[in-house]
C-alpha cells in the first residue's frame, strides 16, 4: 500500500510535465482556433477578430492560459469546446463508451490470439513454424494500418457488401430488437476490430516467445521434464507463469491505447468514439477537447505503468518494492 501511495504520489509531477509540454506544443503551432471562424467570413472585422480572442482567453500570456486551465483541471474541468461551447468534459464522456467498446474487444482478440502463438513459436523453435509464424507476424506489423484499413473497406465493404465500413450503428438501429442491436454492433465492430488485432499481434507475441524461451532454459523446468511431466503440464503449470513478466509489461502499456490509440482506425471508419472526436479537434484547433483527451491519456499511461509493476508481484512473489 505504501509503495501504490508512493507511486501515485510520484506521478502528479509527471503528469503536469506532460500537460505543460502538450499545451505549449499545441499553442505554438501556426493559427488560432478563432481563425478558422473568422478567416472565410469578409464582414469579420480585426476588431471582431481581437473580441472574439479575448472571449475565450487566447489574449493571455500562454503560461497565464495554462494557470487557468490547471486551476479548472483540479475540478476536472477542462473548458468549453471552441467549436460548439458545449463543455470538453461531457464531449469526451459521450465519446468514450464507444472507444473503450472498440480498444477492449481488439486487445482481448489479440491476447487470445499472440499468447498461443508466442508460446508455440518457442516451442517450435527454429521449425518451419517458427519460421512460418516469425514470418506471419513481422509481415503483419509491417502493414500500414490506414492501408489495410481501406483495403478491407473495399473488398468486405463494397465487393462483397457484407459488413458495414462506417459508424457503430445502422440507420434502423433504434427499431431493432434487442438481439438485433447487438448483432448490428457486432457487425460494425468486425472491420475495425481485424484492423487492430493483425497490426498489433507482433510485439506481444515476440515478447511472449521470448519470455518463454528464456524460462525454458532453466533447471526447473529440465526437472520437471525428468519427473515425467508431459510438454502440456511444463507448459501450463510451471512455464507459462513465469514468462508473464514480458506480457505483463505489453499489456500494462496497452491501457492508453484504450483512450488515444485508435484515432487512425476511428477516423478512416467514421467510428463515433474518442479518437475520432481527438482528429476533428486537432484539425479545428480545439484546445480544451485536445487537452481533455491528451490529459486522460496522460494517466492512463501512468496508470498502466502502476498496474504493470503491481502485477510483477502476482506474478513472482519473489519481487518486492520498498
Amino acid at each position: 500500500m505504501y509503495y501504490l501511495i508512493k507511486r501515485i504520489i510520484s506521478s502528479i509531477p509527471i503528469l503536469f510535465g506532460i500537460t505543460i509540454i502538450t499545451f505549449f506544443i499545441m499553442h505554438l503551432t501556426p493559427g488560432k482556433p478563432t481563425d478558422l471562424m473568422t478567416d472565410m467570413n469578409i464582414k469579420v472585422t480585426a476588431e471582431a477578430k481581437e473580441r472574439l480572442q479575448r472571449l475565450y482567453g487566447l489574449d493571455k500570456p500562454i503560461y497565464v492560459q495554462y494557470i487557468d486551465w490547471v486551476k479548472r483541471l483540479v475540478f476536472f474541468d477542462f473548458g468549453n469546446s471552441f467549436r460548439d461551447a458545449r463543455p470538453a468534459k461531457n464531449k469526451i464522456l459521450e465519446r468514450l463508451p464507444a472507444t473503450i467498446l472498440l480498444n477492449f474487444v481488439s486487445l482481448f482478440f489479440i491476447c487470445l490470439i499472440a499468447i498461443p502463438l508466442g508460446i508455440y513459436s518457442a516451442i517450435k523453435k527454429d521449425s518451419v513454424i517458427d519460421k512460418g509464424i516469425t514470418i506471419f507476424l513481422f509481415i503483419s506489423f509491417s502493414i500500414p494500418s490506414f492501408w489495410l484499413a481501406l483495403v478491407f473497406m473495399i473488398l468486405f465493404g463494397v465487393q462483397l457488401g457484407c459488413l458495414p465500413i462506417s459508424g457503430l450503428y445502422s440507420f434502423d438501429f433504434n427499431n431493432m430488437t434487442i438481439l438485433m442491436k447487438l448483432l448490428d454492433i457486432s457487425k460494425h465492430l468486425i472491420l475495425p476490430v481485424a484492423v487492430s488485432v493483425i497490426t498489433s499481434l507482433a510485439i506481444l507475441s515476440r515478447y511472449t516467445r521470448s519470455g518463454m524461451l528464456e524460462v525454458l532454459k532453466q533447471d526447473y523446468i529440465k526437472t520437471a521434464y525428468a519427473k515425467g511431466l508431459t510438454e502440456k503440464q511444463v507448459i501450463i503449470k510451471h512455464a507459462l507463469k513465469n514468462a508473464l513478466l514480458p506480457m505483463i509489461t505489453i499489456i500494462g502499456l496497452s491501457i492508453p491505447g484504450l483512450i488515444g490509440g485508435s484515432f487512425i482506425f476511428e477516423t478512416i471508419f467514421s467510428y463515433p468514439g474518442i479518437g475520432r472526436l481527438g482528429y476533428e479537434a486537432v484539425m479545428a484547433r480545439d484546445y480544451p477537447v485536445v487537452m481533455g483527451i491528451a490529459t486522460l491519456t496522460a494517466i492512463l499511461t501512468l496508470l498502466g505503468n502502476i498496474i504493470a509493476d503491481i502485477s510483477y508481484t502476482y506474478a513472482d512473489p519473489r519481487i518486492k518494492y520498498k
